[in-house]
């Protein structure tokens, strides 16, 4: 498949970056390759507004047909990204290249949507919110915002992780590969590169450092970034959640 192709059916929708099959989600390295061929191939030209891209990549331009709201205020959604039927993107608001924004979600103020991210339907990214992004190596998986989700104003989700269906990521939380995550309910600590699990609700926590390892800071009484899931989502939480339909 040419990277023309690629980035045609990842316009589309019918091509993504990753994809659940049996339950598991599936990285798709040749949609990567396909993207990075794309970057080789283009050369760099001014844009209307005097912004310099690769000529190949221009900024998507929607219609009422696509039923998708792009309020207007500077968001911008580049070209390979699929964004559904549905959609809310607020100003100013980035989509890039690979990524999959599914009906139903909304894009509030100042968020990112990484390359290659992948956002559920009827997901909320609040206002701030950055989901990272990646293209290399191709091989590593994005980052993975499954259905109903509501991913709190601040928070920062990279390097792979995968929150579940209906979680909700409270304002200020950071999620990575480093950030231990503590279940307070189950009483566990998830393993490294666990999923954050559906309906789990998870807040910005810390954690004393370690006296013998560094002693001086544990004196001081510093600590540690971690997450902490304090709860599972139940009848408040979904009042709380709710998006108003007056907005779509």
């Amino acid at each position: 498949m040419s990277w023309q192709e690629t980035l045609q059916n990842l316009e589309n929708g019918t091509l993504r970056a990753a994809e659940k099959k049996g339950g598991e989600w599936v990285v798709n390295t040749e949609v990567k390759k396909g993207i990075l061929e794309a970057f080789k191939a283009g050369e760099l030209k001014t844009f209307d507004g005097g912004f310099v891209d690769k000529h190949n990549l221009p900024a998507r331009e929607f219609t009422p047909e696509d039923k998708i709201r792009m309020v207007p205020g500077g968001s911008s959604v580049r070209t390979g990204s699929y964004v559904a039927p549905g959609v809310i993107i607020m100003p100013p608001a980035y989509i890039n290249i690979g990524a999959y924004v599914d009906e139903g979600s909304m894009v509030d103020s100042h968020a990112l949507v990484g390359s290659c991210a992948q956002i559920g339907k009827n997901v909320h990214l609040s206002a701030g919110v950055q989901i990272g992004g990646v293209l290399e190596p191709i091989g590593q998986a994005p980052v993975i915002i499954e259905d109903n989700a509501f991913i709190g104003a601040g928070s920062v989700i990279v390097e792979g992780i995968k929150v579940g269906e209906r979680a909700v990521i409270a304002p200020g939380v950071i999620l990575s590969q480093g950030v231990p995550v503590f279940d307070a309910v189950n009483e566990k600590m998830l393993g490294r590169g666990e999923d954050i699990p559906a309906d789990a609700v998870v807040v910005p926590g810390s954690r004393p450092i370690n006296a013998e390892r560094l002693p001086w800071a544990s004196q001081q009484g510093l600590a540690l970034n971690c997450a902490i899931i304090i709860k599972y989502r139940d009848e408040k939480s979904e009042g709380s959640l709710e998006l108003e339909s007056f907005l779509r």
